[in-house]
């Protein structure tokens, strides 16, 4: 890989969390948010990671970003691996993150202008004067007026408490932003307009972004890859136009049908998803997946280990004899 590609990488990332219990909590299992997944990401692109609530998308969020420590696995920025309390500072300076739900990441005791200034008082960017022109010059920047520094975040609607969100987390010049679900919380009429400002942004600035979602047609919008979880694991990845065209695996092609089509006089069948996502504690032996839809051939995947296969142009996918049709 160049160095481009070589942007920001994961490999094998788990985050286990331990369930304890007994008198003396011991740990008597692992809940496996995340569990081996692996992926890249290329200067200047946007990678989008959808899958139902529940399946480990905002673990891997937090994890990317250190919010939550890693049980295992590597993360390389710029081709150098990140180690736990090492260059942690520099690293968080390229790295942030915009929250699913304005109105709870921000600080409704604090002014706008305080918390998109508080990243650069934390890393000593700057003087005060400098500061404050800065904290300007980005509430213009996301399509705020200035005057809005002086103002409480209680004072704006969800879709311009998001862009005050986003502002501040392009106070230290990042690289890369990790978007968790930026518009899920916000009107239908307003989504475009904060989903056209992150992409004028990106144009702008040259930012790569990981945006994560659990609606395929705002991830088509903006994406250049997908990427599809389930119950931890990664089960299909390849670029946005293939993967809309020819989906591979059964969760992928599932998730695709319930897009809504806007022409009334065209159909598509919708292939219902039974039952619920199993426990990240207690997995099923073989494919989580065709567990969940009683597959046939379930059976199968209990006595095989399921590997990416590749099945296109950069088009890979976790092959399961009971969730992947053959060629």
């Amino acid at each position: 890989m160049n160095a481009e590609e070589d942007f920001f990488q994961v490999k094998n990332l788990q985050v286990h969390f331990p369930v304890r219990g007994g008198v003396f909590k011991k740990a008597i299992g692992a809940c496996k948010a995340v569990d081996g997944v692996s992926f890249s990401i290329s200067k200047g692109q946007t990678v989008g990671l959808v899958g139902e609530s529940g399946c480990g998308k905002s673990t891997l969020a937090k994890s990317i970003v250190q919010l939550v420590k890693p049980t295992a696995g590597e993360l390389f920025f710029k081709g150098r691996l990140l180690v736990p309390g090492e260059g942690l500072t520099e690293y968080r300076k390229s790295v942030q993150m915009v929250f699913q739900d304005p109105a709870e990441s921000l600080n409704s005791r604090m002014t706008v202008g305080a918390m998109v200034q508080e990243p650069m008082d934390i890393h000593r960017i700057g003087d005060k004067g400098g500061r404050l022109k800065r904290v300007e010059r980005l509430l213009e920047q996301v399509g705020l007026p200035a005057s809005s520094a002086r103002r409480y975040p209680f004072e704006f609607s969800g879709g311009q408490r998001q862009r005050i969100g986003i502002a501040r987390a392009l106070a230290l010049n990042p690289e890369f932003l990790v978007l968790d679900e930026p518009v899920s919380a916000l009107d239908v009429s307003v989504q475009s307009q904060v989903l056209n400002l992150l992409m004028s942004l990106q144009q702008d600035l040259g930012l790569s972004y990981l945006l994560i979602a659990h609606d395929l047609a705002v991830v088509k919008h903006i994406s250049d890859i997908i990427a599809v979880m389930y119950l931890g694991k990664m089960v299909e990845m390849g670029p946005s136009s293939e993967i809309y065209l020819n989906p591979r695996h059964a969760y992928t092609q599932a998730l695709l049908s319930a897009i809504p089509i806007p022409d009334p006089s065209l159909k598509r069948e919708k292939l219902i998803i039974p039952g619920d996502i199993p426990s990240p504690i207690n997995p099923p032996e073989g494919c989580a997946y065709g567990h969940r839809v009683s597959a046939t051939n379930y059976q199968e995947s209990i006595q095989v280990e399921s590997v990416w296969k590749k099945v296109g142009v950069d088009h890979w996918v976790l092959e399961c004899p009971c969730c992947v049709s053959p060629l």
